[in-house]
């Protein structure tokens, strides 16, 4: 595999969209920080989030457990052609770092990469919300990144540190080679009746604690987790 860089580091801050007296929910006011814009130069990146980066629902984005999202810029070919749009293009997420030569397959929960002056580790996939829906006006899009497994991830910051285009990701340690990102996404999302491996993924002490703790409610039996708040949420 070639190594793995960064392409292009985004941020933005949350920012109001739509119109409050719309009729059609997609076209409803609503606030986010999903629209970013490209750094030039060096980027800190900080124990919460990049520099200049916000979000707008702090209780399910940003914090410790998902300061950088992440997102491969080789996904988008797919997108466009999935959803014919060619406007699809880097971005489209959300995300903080586009980058080039890794994916889902190849990284796994608690590696460890150094990054120019950073330090950072591989937390969870990320579970898109109905954010992206409604920026792009497809009701079922975060559905669909969820089944394709196409999420992208997040690392959290173990050493604070200047970030820019270009930088490569070193991988330093992988101390759960089972656990790539693509089979939490597995587990998670396809794998629900199999409560023995849900215990397993659970029992990773590098995944980020939601996931630990939604895997082990399923684990113990506890029943299944409406996902429509999340992925449709005020889209209909």
């Amino acid at each position: 595999m070639e190594q793995p860089f960064i392409e292009r580091i985004m941020v933005g801050m949350p920012r109001t969209y739509g119109r409050k007296e719309a009729k059609q929910p997609m076209d409803r006011e609503w606030t986010s920080g999903i629209v970013k814009q490209t750094v030039k130069g060096k980027i800190w990146a900080g124990k919460t989030n990049l520099q200049g980066d916000g979000q707008a629902d702090l209780k399910h984005h940003g914090g410790p457990e998902k300061a950088i999202f992440v997102y491969p810029v080789s996904h988008y070919n797919y997108w466009q052609k999935r959803l014919q749009k060619t406007d699809f293009t880097v971005g489209a997420f959300g995300e903080n770092l586009a980058v080039q030569h890794i994916t889902e397959d190849d990284l796994c929960i608690g590696d460890i990469f150094h990054i120019g002056g950073a330090i950072v580790q591989v937390s969870q996939p990320r579970q898109p919300c109905w954010k992206p829906a409604r920026r792009w006006k497809i009701k079922d899009l975060a559905l669909q990144i969820q089944q394709q497994g196409r999420t992208g991830w997040y690392f959290r910051v173990l050493k604070e540190g200047e970030i820019q285009a270009g930088d490569q990701l070193q991988l330093q340690e992988r101390p759960f080679p089972e656990w790539t990102v693509a089979r939490c996404n597995d587990v998670m999302h396809n794998q629900k009746h199999d409560l023995g491996l849900a215990a397993r993924l659970a029992a990773c002490e590098l995944l980020a604690s939601n996931w630990r703790t939604v895997l082990n409610k399923r684990a113990q039996g506890e029943g299944k987790l409406d996902i429509r708040n999340r992925v449709i949420g005020p889209n209909e």
